[in-house]
């Protein structure tokens, strides 16, 4: 593993170092450069980025410059999922000082609207979210950002460790949508990293027994190892849906109580529908696809509970704590760690977008 990007940019003018950025110009174009931080406000703070993970929605748009409706029209910095050191404070923070390990949450909501004002602030219509077009990310030697969404890490807790608690809100999020607790049985449709998550955030909030569903075999393995009761390798054929229901029924041993489909395509969440109880719910976490056709009436019929998750709200402080307790381990799930150099960067992205044996891709700076 390379140095850090520090020895990416020259001095400036008046000698101090400059802050450098991996941008993403065009498809499968990202290059690091300059990055001009706004100036300090009172209730920010400028942070030295440490960790960074490498996201989903990260090599989305860095092979189609789009992801759902969010469409990349201008050189963007790219990262969100991060933790590093304060390095500078505003004038009105109270919590922080420099020297203290944080872990960002990357989304600043108005705290005006409707739902900001309802505590459903992950659906604020003017969300201005790290790398989500036109706002910049955080892969960057410094990033300025709010002080009330950095969170002090507690002593036993990595600057890696850190980072993961970006991934880990979505399954810690998706579970209290669903209220998972001692007496659910979880079903997890897709063991990538939003479905391992998920299976953690299930097993610390009580769920009794968890069977996960893949098409890979090297993922399944993974998430045994991570605890899943068992794991079912299923088809990407729509036709074997039945075969695959018996499947998973077979191996809970009980009924269905939630279903996560972590994946967001027809066939995955036309097992997950299929496969839950009578009064059940199934639990929208992936978005595989933007349109699906699905069998909603046979599902509506059993009053099976359709819940649509969106990133997560209020997330750091738990996923900090179950991972401060021991109650979650994510070290398992970061697979390889780069530095921060233009050869790095080219190299971590194509890891982390020829999937394999690679989970979570995290850059060190």
């Amino acid at each position: 593993m390379g140095k850090g990007g520090m020895s990416q940019g020259g001095s400036g003018e008046d000698g101090v170092e400059e802050n450098m950025a991996a941008w993403l110009l065009g498809i499968n174009n990202l290059k690091i450069q300059p990055f001009h931080l706004p100036p300090l406000g009172p209730h920010d703070v400028r942070i030295k980025m440490k960790a960074v993970g490498i996201c989903g929605s990260d090599v989305h748009y860095l092979k189609n410059l789009k992801l759902a409706h969010y469409v990349v029209k201008e050189p963007m910095v790219i990262g969100h999922e991060c933790a590093g050191i304060v390095a500078e404070v505003g004038a009105d923070v109270k919590h922080l000082v420099p020297g203290d390990r944080v872990a960002l949450e990357p989304g600043i909501s108005c705290w005006r609207c409707g739902q900001c004002k309802e505590g459903r602030y992950n659906l604020c219509p003017d969300m201005k979210f790290f790398a989500t077009p036109p706002i910049h990310g955080s892969l960057a030697n410094e990033v300025v950002h709010p002080a009330d969404l950095c969170f002090k890490l507690p002593e036993n807790v990595s600057l890696e460790e850190g980072a993961m608690c970006e991934p880990l809100s979505v399954g810690v999020h998706a579970c209290r949508r669903a209220n998972v607790g001692p007496e659910t049985n979880v079903l997890i449709m897709g063991a990538g990293p939003i479905g391992l998550v998920t299976l953690m955030a299930a097993r610390a909030f009580g769920a009794p027994r968890v069977v996960i569903v893949d098409v890979d075999d090297y993922r399944l393995s993974v998430a045994k190892d991570l605890g899943a009761d068992e794991v079912v390798k299923v088809s990407i054929d729509l036709q074997d849906v039945d075969q695959d229901v018996t499947q998973i029924q077979k191996a809970m041993k009980g009924e269905v109580d939630v279903s996560f489909d972590c994946a967001g395509f027809e066939k995955t969440m036309s097992t997950a529908l299929q496969a839950s109880r009578s009064g059940g719910k199934v639990c929208l976490v992936g978005m595989g696809h933007n349109e699906m056709t699905v069998p909603l009436t046979s599902a509506a019929a059993r009053e099976v509970d359709i819940v649509g998750v969106f990133r997560y709200k209020n997330t750091w402080p738990v996923c900090l704590e179950f991972i401060r307790s021991g109650k979650i381990d994510v070290k398992p799930l970061i697979t390889h760690r780069f530095g921060f150099s233009q050869k790095e960067v080219e190299e971590a992205f194509e890891t982390s977008a020829r999937g394999g044996n690679a989970i979570k891709v995290m850059f060190n700076l």
